[in-house]
């Protein structure tokens, strides 16, 4: 018989070994922020399915085993020696976390001549303390979720990127999170964006596993849009079925500033996404979008909850899914609209397909008005693939897998098309097409699939039905 393994009890007992070590560095801000929040996970624990928000992502399994943390950086291994990005033409500014920890030579932060900065985290906290004492932790509060006050007593190393005023970043930015282990580790990575009035950014973040025991990842991404700012976030998730991949965005914005989330699940053992928006401004505007195809026994669950505090903004959500096998697939959004938010348009749109009657679904939008001149909507299917669609492919001589597979494409397609990257997006097509036939599994050089340059076509315009 399997003896229950504290996984809650090992961490608090691992911070306070390493307590030293952690604190080294830490302003009163930040050493205050860490302390409070290991005092709250030693209450509180791991999230159980008994928390609403929760219902969904078990992590019995998850937390019933012993994992490593390191807790000072590995020896500096070149990237280039175990990993490339060969994307064609996908030109991006690329900074890697391996094994949680920033990877440099001798340059841990990097000052772009129209001063953005961008690097490790663990050095930005000292090289650049008022701004990280400003914002880290200011925005990932969240009282349901007990992941964030993990992270927070953890906080090591992840990426640092600061936009300054009316800078607009030439390429995008390409955080690639890497495991190459074959310890079990518990990896939390901590990043800092700050997009500062009338900036521009583009960042892809892509989770990849190149060698690996069991994981457990949580990571928390804060981002902070400034008044009429501009910020395109992309997360791309391609995991090992031994990995348990919490993801966390908090994103905080203000006046007449725009955001477009991206989050893609292709393979995962677990996950569980949440994109938390605060629109906090008047005339915002974010457009979050979600795809997760899943199979065998794998577990994808996305939260997203948008705040409208203030009056005439839009939000639109639109996730899709498609679930095969016994895996599980699940929906949970949530839009509040403040009494003060008037004029608030806020859109939801959640549709699924399961291909089998063992694959799990679960479809929850949920918006909370509290003011009265408003305009929105929701919505959420659960379903099959067309028959009437099925009969009119097959009837033009395409074979039931292939019809299949088309259906498949189109219905995914809607979220793919809204990546702007064009060389980003031409990939993701690729994958999901590959996907979507049986051929990708967990990609052992990167996220992006770059050591398979096929490209693949379908011999039918399918914009036609």
């Amino acid at each position: 018989m399997q003896t229950s393994f504290d996984l809650k009890n090992h961490l608090i007992d691992l911070f306070h070994i390493n307590e030293e070590t952690l604190v080294k560095g830490d302003s009163t801000e930040i050493y205050k922020l860490r302390k409070e929040a290991l005092a709250i996970f030693a209450k509180k624990g791991f999230p159980t399915q008994k928390i609403e928000q929760w219902k969904n992502t078990n992590l019995t399994d998850s937390t019933n085993q012993k994992y490593e943390i390191l807790f000072n950086a590995p020896p500096y291994n070149p990237v280039e020696s175990y990993f490339k990005c060969n994307v064609l033409n996908f030109d991006t500014y690329m900074f890697t976390l391996l094994n949680g920890w920033y990877v440099h030579k001798n340059a841990p932060l990097t000052l772009f001549p129209d001063g953005t900065i961008v690097g490790s985290l663990a050095h930005a906290r000292t090289q650049y303390k008022d701004i990280v004492d400003k914002y880290l932790g200011k925005i990932a509060i969240d009282e349901n979720n007990p992941m964030i006050s993990l992270n927070n007593a953890f906080i090591q190393d992840g990426v640092f990127i600061y936009v300054p005023e009316k800078v607009v970043v030439s390429k995008p930015m390409q955080i690639v999170n890497i495991v190459k282990t074959k310890k079990d580790l518990f990896i939390q990575n901590r990043n800092l964006i700050i997009v500062e009035k009338n900036a521009e950014l583009k960042l892809v973040h892509c989770d990849d596993s190149l060698e690996f025991g069991k994981s457990f990842i949580n990571n928390v991404t804060e981002i902070v849009a400034k008044e009429n700012s501009f910020v395109e976030y992309y997360k791309l998730e391609n995991k090992d079925e031994e990995s348990t991949l919490i993801n966390n965005v908090y994103i905080h914005q203000k006046d007449n500033s725009s955001i477009k989330t991206n989050t893609i699940t292709l393979n995962s053992g677990i996950t569980r996404n949440t994109v938390i928006i605060d629109m906090d401004g008047e005339y915002c505007e974010a457009n979050v979008n979600g795809l997760y195809l899943v199979d065998g026994k794998q577990k994808v669950d996305n939260y997203v909850k948008v705040d409208h505090k203030k009056p005439n903004s839009i939000s639109r959500q639109l996730y899709k899914g498609i679930i095969d096998d016994q895996a599980s697939g699940c929906f949970n959004g949530h839009v509040v609209v403040h009494k003060d938010a008037q004029k608030t348009q806020a859109y939801q749109s959640n549709k699924n397909i399961a291909l089998t009657d063992d694959a799990f679904v679960s479809s929850k939008p949920f918006l909370e008005i509290y003011a009265d001149d408003v305009k929105c909507s929701h919505g959420a299917t659960i379903g099959q693939l067309d028959d009437n669609a099925m009969f009119y492919l097959r009837s033009r001589g395409i074979c039931e897998r292939n019809a299949r597979m088309l259906l498949m494409y189109a219905f995914a397609m809607e979220v793919v098309n809204n990546i702007s990257i064009e060389s980003l997006h031409q990939k993701i097509d690729d994958m999901v097409t590959k996907r979507l036939k049986g051929e990708l599994s967990i990609c052992d050089q990167c996220v992006l699939h770059c050591s398979d340059p096929a490209e693949f076509h379908f011999e039918i315009d399918i914009s036609k039905f």
